[in-house]
């Protein structure tokens, strides 16, 4: 079972490590490959430090299995570490910035999908999201904003 609480100030390091892991594993083929070359894992550790105070991260035993990133009413980022996919951490993570979200008053969420990340589009289908179309959406990189197309997710938190 994923217990989620907030990350913690000393496993920047941890997480960047899982979130270019998962972000390899999920995007390095079907996007890009001038952004491939952008997502370093330094690249990642520096955004993590910039959105620490909005971090998840679920542990699955003693160690980091995932994490999610909440910015205002989009679920920014949520990865699981290849070890604990299928164990409910997507799904812990997921429920729980939703929670914080309608503690916000966040009426309805949204989140940007890779074009073609098929297996992300399925859990989130599976979980309620709806796709609502594309959208451009514009990423930080060392080397400037870069323009990418994304599905568009949505999930109403109120009624």
């Amino acid at each position: 079972m994923a217990i989620v609480r907030a990350a913690r100030p000393g496993e920047v390091g941890v997480l960047a490590r899982l979130w270019f892991d998962g972000w390899q594993d999920a995007h390095a083929n079907i996007l890009p490959a001038e952004l491939a070359r952008l997502r370093t894992l330094e690249s990642f550790h520096d955004r993590l430090q910039v959105a620490h105070a909005a971090t998840r991260v679920a542990d699955v035993g003693t160690a980091p299995a995932g994490l999610a990133i909440i910015r205002d009413d989009e679920l920014y980022q949520l990865y699981v570490a290849a070890h604990a996919r299928g164990a409910g951490v997507a799904i812990a993570l997921t429920e729980d910035a939703l929670a914080l979200m309608r503690q916000r008053g966040v009426q309805t969420a949204w989140l940007a999908c890779a074009i073609g990340n098929e297996r992300a589009a399925r859990f989130y289908e599976r979980s309620g999201w709806r796709q609502t179309g594309t959208m451009t959406s514009y990423l930080p990189t060392q080397a400037g904003t870069f323009p990418l197309d994304v599905w568009r997710y949505e999930i109403v938190l109120s009624e």
